[in-house]
């Protein structure tokens, strides 16, 4: 008995020890990892050419939108904002996004699950292209459209011949071209959306006898949900600038093509004015889409 018991105390002593040693090497590198950690490393402080030249890049990004605020002749924008001209390009800048929006959804989750889902020979390529659009110059964009879609184009001299259908200049033709240059950006985003929540819970659905519409409406659209609705507002805020696409596949008609972009170019040479305050307009749109953007970041944490 006593040769066990004293087995016990040893054993005892053992474990004590071997605890006690590994809450003093945790106690040791805990200051160590501290001082490695991503708060601590915020605290640090920074070298000073990075103060410098990150101040330098600072007043470069924001000295031009100071600019733009100091030009604006405050109490003249309400009689600018009510010229015709003027509230129809605001009114084609958010008709036009809107529309380009609903086409890219609709055409562009399938594409972006066949990127994540699919495996297939070339699905590399396929990538490329979807992303060809986003560092095309949109001029480019425009004559490639032309060529494709006009009345004597690839596609289009079918849908006019047939139908009597002509996309350029005309509003459908602006929803086109903005569709075109912005619709990697929502790809890209539900692919990473798709890949990020991945397969498990829809396999799990699918053992308890869920079909492929019920898995497809109750678990994977709304866990893919703040995914879809950044890729939604990138392809808005995308379609809401574009120029170059859209003066060359759909030109620059007042009222009917004239979005809020051509119309700032078209007025900087005959009212700058309105110029400016259409600008201004642009601005406090695409701060509301930053805002929009962050609260759709920051909803997951």
């Amino acid at each position: 008995m006593t040769e066990r018991g004293g087995r016990r105390d040893a054993a005892g002593d053992a474990q004590g020890a071997a605890a006690g040693g590994a809450q003093d090497g945790a106690a040791r590198r805990g200051p160590h990892r501290a001082r490695h950690s991503p708060a601590a490393a915020k605290g640090q402080s920074l070298p000073l050419w990075s103060v410098l030249l990150g101040s330098i890049a600072v007043a470069f990004l924001v000295f031009p939108l100071i600019g733009l605020l100091a030009n604006v002749h405050w109490s003249q924008v309400p009689a600018q904002l009510s010229k015709p001209t003027v509230r129809s390009a605001l009114l084609l800048s958010l008709i036009c996004p809107t529309g380009a929006t609903i086409l890219v959804v609709i055409l562009g989750l399938p594409l972006a699950w066949l990127l994540a889902r699919g495996e297939f020979p070339g699905v590399k390529v396929l990538r490329a292209f979807v992303m060809l659009p986003m560092i095309l110059p949109p001029v480019v964009g425009g004559v490639a459209l032309l060529y494709a879609y006009g009345r004597g184009g690839l596609i289009g001299s079918w849908g006019y011949r047939l139908l009597g259908i002509s996309l350029p200049y005309t509003t459908m033709g602006v929803i086109v071209a903005c569709s075109f240059v912005a619709m990697p950006f929502f790809v890209l985003t539900a692919e990473a959306g798709l890949s990020h929540v991945g397969m498990t819970y829809e396999e799990a659905a699918q053992t308890l006898g869920a079909s492929r519409w019920l898995i497809l409406r109750r678990v994977t659209l709304p866990m893919l949900g703040p995914s879809l609705a950044a890729g939604a507002t990138l392809t808005w805020a995308r379609a809401l600038g574009e120029l170059g696409a859209t003066i060359t596949f759909a030109g620059n008609l007042p009222g009917t093509t004239q979005t809020t972009p051509l119309a700032i170019f078209l007025a900087l040479q005959t009212t700058p004015g309105d110029a400016v305050v259409l600008s201004l307009m642009l601005f406090v749109i695409s701060l509301l889409v930053l805002i929009v953007l962050r609260k759709h970041q920051a909803a997951p944490a």
